[in-house]
């Protein structure tokens, strides 16, 4: 399974934000995008000039990342909101938010999606009573996520659990914190993905 492995910290100043991509670290003054909000390299801190299609791949690269996928899952996941019928911005925003490992790091089960992505691997969380491996598992409304019997005790979910009450929970998902048991009470709407994200750009983009 291809996986970035690089400076996760170097792709928030790339691409001129916080992605969030180390949890809690990124709301402290370790930061590497607080101390260096420009990208990286030797001419990182000149002017930078895009043209059409640079906005447009910017703001592509920047949601994949958000994500944590690889091109190729990012454009198979594209293709298939565009067969989805609805808008394909929209419909391509409620697919990456209902991947599982997503919805765990959502619920805060997770500090962050990459740690989701290896817990699910791991095989540390049920759906509907089965366990489920595949990150990029598709939730549907009334799916219930619950970490599986022997990982409980694991102070990682202990941890993520505290975390996230600062993080706050979507209106489309439930968490049961004493179970450890999330519930999808329905499908993501896009006013509930606060992300800073312009979806449009990115149909732009695969529509050139």
């Amino acid at each position: 399974m291809a996986r970035y492995i690089g400076p996760v910290c170097k792709l928030c100043r790339r691409e001129a934000m916080k992605l969030f991509l180390k949890g809690e670290r990124c709301y402290t003054d370790k930061c590497s995008f607080d101390r260096r909000p420009y990208p990286p390299g030797q001419h990182g801190q000149r002017r930078m000039k895009f043209t059409e299609y640079g906005i447009r791949l910017r703001e592509k690269q920047k949601v994949r990342r958000i994500y944590g996928l690889m091109e190729n899952q990012f454009h198979s996941t594209f293709t298939e909101a565009e067969r989805v019928k609805g808008v394909t911005g929209q419909n391509l925003l409620s697919l990456l938010e209902r991947r599982l490992d997503s919805t765990i790091y959502r619920l805060g089960l997770a500090r962050t999606r990459s740690e989701a992505r290896q817990l699910v691997r791991h095989r540390h969380f049920s759906v509907n009573g089965h366990t489920v491996n595949i990150p990029s598992f598709l939730v549907n409304p009334g799916d219930k996520i619950q970490v599986r019997e022997r990982s409980r005790q694991k102070a990682v979910f202990t941890s993520s659990v505290e975390a996230a009450s600062r993080r706050g929970t979507p209106e489309w998902l439930e968490l049961d914190p004493a179970s450890l048991e999330g519930t999808i009470k329905s499908a993501p709407n896009r006013e509930e993905i606060t992300l800073p994200i312009q979806e449009q750009l990115i149909v732009e983009f695969y529509s050139r």
